[in-house]
């Protein structure tokens, strides 16, 4: 690819700043209990564009496609770190939705008790101020390359001491974006580590006729209420007052390469749009489908993790649960891109249902 058909050489001769071709902004939010947060806008020639919350640990909340909203937005809006509360499932009065929202890392799921302790709805790390952040807008031959990175740390003295490194990078020339952590248990004693990827979708993207497609070979209901309508678990629908969110828990075939390929297409949408989602199943082996089809809370949540989000003495008992030896690393991440056009959408439809 290149830029608006130019190689570099040429394209910087038709140019000033970076910012005239997109390139990263970073500042800080001013407004209510968004106040002090720090951003950093990512945009691409091709109208790709997306925030990254550095002070909540560096999610992503807004993303757009050519204007039109991929993420789903949830009605408390950006909320700082400071009025997180840990508790049951006070979570949710900070949770942005975004098109992305880290759960983790010492749980991630339904609030319990495990070992004694008693922990909240996916834990602490989505109120994580990164640390030590860099940017970079760099070239690659011809393609521009927009990165950030940041450490996340949830530790304690005598406790837990886990530390997270996230790159986001972004080709300046497409309309895809790449996530990869590296969580190191930089402690004193053996610690669960649990991670799931909250990837939230929404209107536009997200509407009656939208589809889900996976490459999956079982489909489970995680209750009553899911099993009812489980056939259609991969259709949206337009909004519906009362509607109980419906989650489903989902085994998925990799491809050759080892990779999850996970599409959802709205073929009404202009001439057709698509969001892939991509990962490797061997770092992220369980994935859950949220489907909340509500007037106003109306999403779709794709959720790759290494857990499922029953919480931690679910996954303790169930023999999921991943712990980590004193100066053990994980590493994970995923990919999401915007495809459009009847063509794009076909394609990426049989990848993932390859």
């Amino acid at each position: 690819m290149s830029v608006f058909g130019y190689s570099r050489v040429d394209a910087e001769k038709r140019f000033g700043h970076f910012s005239q071709i997109g390139g990263l902004k970073p500042y800080m939010l001013t407004d209510g209990r968004a106040n002090g947060l720090r951003a950093v806008d990512f945009r691409t020639t091709r109208g790709f564009e997306f925030t990254v919350l550095l002070d909540r640990a560096m999610d992503i909340s807004e993303a757009r496609y050519k204007g039109m909203s991929i993420a789903w937005r949830s009605l408390s809006g950006d909320v700082g770190p400071a009025y997180y509360d840990p508790r049951g499932i006070e979570w949710l009065r900070t949770f942005f939705g975004g098109l992305l929202a880290t759960c983790g890392l010492q749980q991630a799921g339904a609030m319990n008790t495990d070992q004694g302790e008693e922990l909240g709805l996916h834990g602490r790390v989505g109120a994580t101020c990164a640390e030590m952040v860099s940017y970079s807008q760099e070239w690659s031959g011809d393609r521009p390359i927009l990165q950030v990175g940041g450490l996340m740390r949830e530790a304690s003295l005598f406790g837990p001491g886990l530390e997270m490194r996230r790159t986001i990078t972004a080709f300046g020339d497409g309309a895809s974006l790449a996530v990869r952590d590296s969580i190191v248990n930089a402690g004193a004693r053996r610690t669960p580590c649990m991670l799931l990827y909250h990837v939230n979708l929404g209107f536009p993207l997200i509407d009656d006729g939208a589809e889900l497609i996976l490459p999956t070979t079982k489909v489970e209901p995680s209750n009553a209420i899911a099993e009812d309508g489980k056939e259609t678990w991969n259709l949206m629908h337009a909004p519906i007052h009362g509607y109980v969110e419906k989650v489903y828990w989902h085994t998925l075939k990799p491809c050759k390469e080892g990779y999850a390929n996970i599409a959802v297409i709205n073929r009404k949408l202009g001439g057709g749009l698509g969001v892939r989602l991509r990962y490797r199943t061997d770092e992220l082996p369980c994935f859950t489908e949220w489907k909340m089809l509500g007037e106003r809370e109306y999403v779709l949540g794709v959720e790759p993790g290494n857990c499922l989000p029953t919480g931690r003495a679910k996954e303790r008992a169930a023999g999921r649960l991943v712990e980590l030896e004193v100066g053990q690393q994980l590493t994970a991440g995923f990919e999401i891109e915007v495809v459009e056009g009847k063509e794009a959408i076909e394609k990426l439809v049989k990848e993932a249902s390859r």
